[in-house]
């Protein structure tokens, strides 16, 4: 599936993805193909992508996610810089 990572200046990531989780408001979430269709807000917290065997994590100040269609797109509210 296709992850885009989007902050209010910069496309932070873009590309396919094997699985994601992410720190919804009412707990962690994981989106993996074909998902159902859906829209959460997001808390301060790890987006956590997989790319075959490789890990990639992402430290967001909140935002909003969407699912739909193989495609899923975060819009963050930033991105920590310690991460």
């Amino acid at each position: 599936m296709l992850l885009e990572i989007y902050t209010p200046d910069k496309k932070v990531f873009e590309g396919q993805v094997d699985s994601a989780t992410f720190p919804g408001s009412k707990g962690n979430f994981q989106v993996l193909n074909n998902h159902a269709a859906l829209i959460s807000t997001l808390e301060k917290g790890k987006v956590v992508y997989r790319i075959k065997n490789d890990i990639h994590e992402i430290l967001i100040l909140g935002g909003v996610v969407e699912v739909k269609n193989n495609k899923v797109v975060l819009l963050a509210e930033g991105i920590a810089d310690n991460q």
